[in-house]
């Protein structure tokens, strides 16, 4: 293996550290904790694992937290009544709602209903268009992390070309705009897209999240490329990402792996996008 391992796990810890530092430097001086709530609907197994890890590392670093689990079959009117009662809440400083929604709730409806100055996920259209307008806002998490793990190289990006695989709102999209502000030249490709392989050869940067197994081959890679894999698949019971692990580590200067590189990230930039939001409503600086 050549390519040197981008480990999300130890950067997500020290990341975790500074965290914890700050709330209780923030507590101790100002006597303010900041809170996360989450909203859960459902009974999805893979969600509530998510969700409990959020619970745990908000107790680790010392952040307040408050679970909202609730069955599947609930009402829209009683998912918003419970974001609009923490919209009000000062001790609420970051609201996230977990998606996919049950049935039979709007999920536009719910981002607009979180407060844009406690949308530490970034879902409310209106941080959505502060992000594309170099506006101050939140960034999302996921997004976030995957910058990051780039910036955790040391390579200098500007000028370079990118290549994000897979075109979500959620990753994807945002991932794409974020390389452009770190000055890459950046190209998004997707199901449509023809000849993913003559793209992906080009490029210095390779972001893969498309949600299908092993799509990027070791083949498509660039030698001395950075390649950060978003993807979380089930393949024969084991988790896997969207590229070609082995093969492609063979080619990359860096990668990140499956599990333990973009993962754990997502949780730290969640509770830093909540301090961030708590300082923000207290007008306070660290």
């Amino acid at each position: 293996m050549k390519g040197k391992i981008i480990d999300g796990r130890k950067i997500s810890k020290d990341l975790l550290n500074e965290i914890k530092e700050k709330i209780n430097t923030l507590s101790s001086n100002q006597g303010i904790v900041p809170g996360l709530a989450v909203i859960y609907v459902g009974d999805d197994k893979a969600s509530n694992i998510y969700v409990e890890s959020i619970i745990k590392k908000c107790k680790k670093v010392g952040l307040y937290s408050e679970k909202y689990n609730l069955p599947k079959d609930t009402k829209e009117r009683e998912v918003l009544s419970i974001i609009e009662s923490l919209n009000r809440n000062k001790k609420i400083n970051g609201i996230i709602v977990q998606f996919p929604i049950a049935e039979g709730i709007d999920e536009n409806k719910i981002k607009w209903a979180v407060s844009e100055q406690k949308d530490v996920d970034c879902i409310n259209p209106i941080n959505v268009g502060r992000l594309y307008t170099n506006s101050v806002g939140f960034i999302p998490c996921t997004p976030k992390g995957v910058i990051k793990l780039i910036k955790s190289t040391g390579e200098n990006l500007a000028g370079k070309k990118a290549v994000v695989v897979g075109r979500s709102n959620i990753v994807g999209k945002p991932v794409g705009e974020l390389l452009l502000k770190e000055d890459l030249t950046v190209s998004i490709c997707h199901s449509k897209t023809r000849n993913l392989e003559e793209y992906l050869l080009k490029a210095d940067v390779v972001v893969a999240a498309a949600g299908r197994p092993n799509l990027v081959k070791g083949r498509m890679i660039k030698e001395g490329s950075i390649v950060i894999d978003v993807g979380t698949n089930v393949v024969d019971g084991k988790l896997v990402g969207d590229v070609e692990f082995e093969k492609a580590a063979d080619k990359a200067a860096f990668i990140t792996p499956v599990p333990g590189g973009v993962g754990p990230m997502t949780i730290a930039m969640l509770l830093e996008n909540t301090l961030e939001a708590c300082l923000r409503q207290c007008e306070l600086k660290l």
